[in-house]
């Protein structure tokens, strides 16, 4: 694996997401290992094929330490994002150990954390976050609506392996990702569902979200957020194209839909959008699922 020397790693948001609260966001790595054809950050920097242009940040604990210990000392604690342009629990990570040790130094100075992830690999550092969970700070406005300072969550776009492998094909099968979240949630962390995104016609079907939002609510989860999709780009290893060339081979009788859907942009029209969000509203209410981390009422400040 490559690697690249960096001079900030720790990364400041401008406005905290209502949904993932984020104060600030950690990559350790450059690019991404899944490969998932939906992914945003995909283009001509990366290629097709992703991996072959995976880097480590090899100076990034030496970064954070630098970061996180300025930050500490002016006690402006936040909500560390883990990660927000990579998976923080690529299969490098189990020889590297770069997230492990990420999240020991989060832990050192107190950091709470949330991690976002498409992997069961996480379950290997509950040593680690049930104590970042127990010790770090929350940022005062969250202190009332938040009694947890480990986060993890889990994205899915579908709860077919099959599926699963035609557009995220580097990434764990759905199988074990919902399997890693029985063990997250049954250790008693506050845990849930990125269902984003979605694929039209494909994944987000009456059927499919039923039988998603069904299975989401039996094993627990503490709160989903349900996602179109919205894709980026024409180049040959941009995600509009990649998507499209994968609807075509697989889905050949969705392709003149999706030319319809996608012909104005990036974005699924107005109407398809505001179909969605009335579907998944009733399913959320449906099942009991939540909108939001937060456990008590009330809004994020950004």
């Amino acid at each position: 694996m490559r690697q690249v020397v960096v001079k900030s790693v720790l990364s400041k948001t401008k406005r905290r997401d209502a949904w993932f609260l984020d104060d600030y966001t950690v990559n350790p790595f450059s690019g991404c290992a899944f490969n998932c054809l939906y992914c945003y950050i995909r283009g001509s920097k990366y290629g097709e094929h992703m991996e072959e242009k995976l880097s480590l940040k090899s100076n990034v604990l030496e970064v954070l330490e630098k970061q996180l210990k300025l930050r500490a000392k002016k006690g402006q604690y936040g909500i560390v994002v883990v990660s927000s342009a990579t998976d923080p629990y690529l299969s490098v990570e189990e020889d590297s150990q770069v997230t492990r040790h990420l999240l020991e130094m989060l832990l050192h100075y107190r950091f709470p954390v949330h991690v976002i992830t498409k992997s069961n690999r996480v379950v290997r550092d509950f040593d680690i976050l049930k104590r970042i969970d127990r010790e770090s700070i929350l940022p005062t406005d969250l202190q009332p609506l938040l009694s947890h300072a480990a986060l993890i969550t889990f994205s899915f776009s579908t709860l077919d392996d099959a599926v699963g492998k035609l557009f995220e094909p580097g990434a764990p099968s759905p199988t074990l990702r919902l399997q890693a979240l029985r063990e997250t949630l049954a250790a008693g962390f506050h845990s849930g569902v990125s269902l984003m995104p979605l694929i039209p016609y494909v994944t987000d079907t009456g059927e499919n979200l039923h039988h998603m939002f069904s299975t989401f609510e039996t094993v627990g989860a503490k709160y989903i957020f349900p996602a179109t999709l919205t894709l980026f780009g024409d180049g040959p290893a941009d995600s509009k194209t990649l998507v499209l060339r994968a609807i075509e081979k697989h889905y050949p009788h969705l392709t003149e839909k999706y030319r319809k859907l996608f012909a104005s942009g990036g974005q699924l029209p107005r109407w398809y959008r505001d179909a969605f969000a009335s579907k998944v509203k009733s399913l959320s209410e449906a099942h009991r699922l939540k909108n939001t981390i937060l456990e008590q009422s009330g809004s994020v400040q950004g």
